[in-house]
């Protein structure tokens, strides 16, 4: 006997609706969040199995693959089915074309979807707990990075309104230096008062190099003729700034602390050390490309299904006479970001990866198609390490490159 389960998640309760493999609607309820809802549900599925239980094969499709939730129906033994939205919007067309849109209606198609293609779809990967961990560190430090790359932009962007001078003093807005000394001069008429002893200070705190001669360019550039606001105007902007210097200050210390989380987290995981082999993978962007992948053996069939994932692979379009190769624009934001950042690392780190990425030059690809050609590649070696469970090795990776570049 198989049930095939739609559940539909909004912020506080589920819709679900269960059917049989016909199509056949046998149940549907709307579940509260929480242990309460999970209950209710295996209750539901209980009365309609009865005594089949050990011959029942439940399938549950739901729009992520993360969350107590999620983890509570893999417990229970269901085989859930992550859903990507996409998907389910199209799969949802299929069904009606008058737009309309209900939860009680997602979970009918999220049903229908896994009783039609369920051999299309991708099991919640069974990752391990320790990798689960990294992921969570790993996500919420690049988001406060990403957090104060919007942060800095919008003191850029204040600054350049009332206080250009600063932009040219100071390349680093979100550096410690350059947050000191516009905290405690944040208009242009404190910053021009500034002294070489206060800003020397300030740059030895941030253990800058070559103190006397930044110390004195920065002096220079903070009293250059510049144009400027109303004093009452600067007060304000100074204000806005200050409040921004504090964000990003907490910021920078919040990212120190979970660097370090994902550091702890990442070295304790079995792969570690072959993550680590690979060329341009440190800890951190090591653990980012653990936590997008994860580390479930059986959740990639091939290298060729790792690259699909990972958005590094091409996608075809042929019609007719007509074919193209083209990138893929709809993958993971994370793990494609970490990956083209191992690449431009790779280039420094492994003669094999440079080489490639010359080719690709040679051959007439952009910078960006023939780094993400590379990392394209860097993927597939990654699986084949991790499949064999050995080090990253130049030559194996890379046959004959040594000979072709000596040549």
């Amino acid at each position: 006997m198989r049930l095939f389960v739609g559940d539909d998640w909004a912020e506080d309760h589920h819709d679900v609706e269960v059917m049989d493999g016909s199509g056949r609607r046998l149940a549907k309820a709307r579940l509260p969040e929480g242990v309460t809802g999970m209950a209710r549900l295996h209750a539901i599925i209980g009365d309609l199995i009865g005594d089949d239980a050990d011959d029942a094969e439940v399938l549950v499709g739901i729009e992520t693959d993360r969350g107590p939730w999620v983890a509570a129906l893999v417990a229970a033994g269901y085989t859930v089915l992550a859903v990507n939205p996409l998907q389910a919007a199209r799969f949802r067309d299929r069904l009606g074309v008058s737009g309309a849109k209900s939860d009680a209606g997602d979970a009918h198609v999220l049903a229908d979807m896994v009783r039609t293609h369920d051999h299309e779809l991708r099991p919640v990967a069974g990752d391990s707990a320790r990798a689960e961990a990294v992921k969570v560190a790993a996500r919420t430090h690049k988001t406060m990075i990403w957090e104060r790359t919007r942060h800095t932009q919008r003191l850029r962007h204040a600054l350049r309104d009332y206080f250009p001078a600063a932009l040219q003093a100071f390349d680093d807005l979100d550096a410690a230096d350059t947050l000191e000394l516009l905290g405690k001069a944040p208009t242009p008429a404190q910053a021009a008062r500034l002294t070489i002893a206060q800003i020397s200070a300030a740059l030895k705190r941030a253990r800058r190099k070559n103190i006397a001669e930044k110390a004195t360019a920065i002096q220079a550039a903070l009293r250059s003729e510049q144009l400027g606001q109303p004093d009452v105007v600067a007060q304000a902007y100074a204000a806005s700034v200050q409040a921004l210097l504090a964000v990003v200050g907490v910021l920078n210390t919040q990212i120190k602390v979970l660097e370090g989380q994902v550091d702890a987290h990442f070295g304790q995981h079995p792969a570690a050390e072959i993550i680590l082999s690979q060329p341009g993978l440190g800890p951190v962007l090591g653990a980012r490309v653990l936590a997008e992948f994860g580390d479930d053996p059986t959740r990639y069939a091939s290298a060729k299904a790792r690259k699909n994932y990972a958005g590094t692979s091409p996608i075809t379009r042929a019609s007719g006479k007509k074919k193209l190769a083209l990138a893929r624009f709809v993958h993971n934001d994370r793990l494609i970001d970490a990956l083209t950042a191992q690449a431009f690392n790779a280039l420094l780190r492994s003669p094999g990866a440079r080489a490639y990425y010359d080719r690709q030059r040679t051959r007439g690809a952009g910078h960006n198609a023939a780094l993400r050609q590379l990392a394209n590649r860097l993927v597939g070696i990654l699986h084949g390490c991790l499949k064999t469970g050995t080090l990253y090795d130049e030559a194996t990776a890379w046959p004959g490159s040594a000979h072709k570049a000596a040549a």
